[in-house]
């Protein structure tokens, strides 16, 4: 396994929309281990192909405070099943540092394949939905500032920018 270098907002490959994955062979069974040991060592709890500029539609996650119980899902799609919004501050690993408040759905039903290429359903609700939106946003070129008044999303932007001179 190896680490992926992780994209820094406001790259704009972190725009571009995902393509879905046609088999789930060797190589994506190695991306998703990969895409793993790099979240864990970011350290995250979730990240998505896009970020790690692979426009595939690929996402890892694990809330687990053990880190211990990963998911793998292929190709998601998601439902919605409760119109009741949770307000909890989100993070990034492709905008390090930022917290920011963000309303999704308390609950969602995913439908997805598992790095074995297996088709399967997950309900999720609270932190698990929040994560599973959040990685599957990334997908479609979106990101959490997008939920962000356009002035603390610039703000970010020329914080991040200002680090990346800084470090460049």
């Amino acid at each position: 396994m190896s680490q992926l270098p992780i994209l820094i907002y406001p790259d704009p490959r972190l725009r571009k929309k995902a393509a879905p994955i046609d088999a789930v062979d060797a190589s994506i069974t190695r991306l998703a281990e990969d895409m793993l040991e790099t979240m864990y060592e970011a350290p995250g709890i979730g990240l998505a192909g896009t970020q790690v500029n692979v426009h595939k539609r690929i996402v890892v996650l694990d809330i687990s405070e053990a880190r211990d119980e990963p998911h793998v899902l292929i190709n998601p799609t998601l439902e919605i099943l409760s119109q009741t919004m949770l307000e909890a501050p989100e993070g990034c690993l492709s905008l390090p540092g930022f917290y920011e408040p963000v309303a999704r759905p308390d609950a969602i039903r995913v439908a997805a394949l598992d790095r074995h290429g297996a088709a399967f359903e997950l309900e999720a609700e609270g932190m698990l939905a929040v994560c599973i939106q959040h990685e599957c946003d990334h997908l479609e070129g979106r990101l959490f500032v997008d939920y962000l008044s356009s002035l603390k999303r610039q703000r970010i932007r020329k914080r991040l920018l200002k680090q990346q001179r800084i470090r460049a």
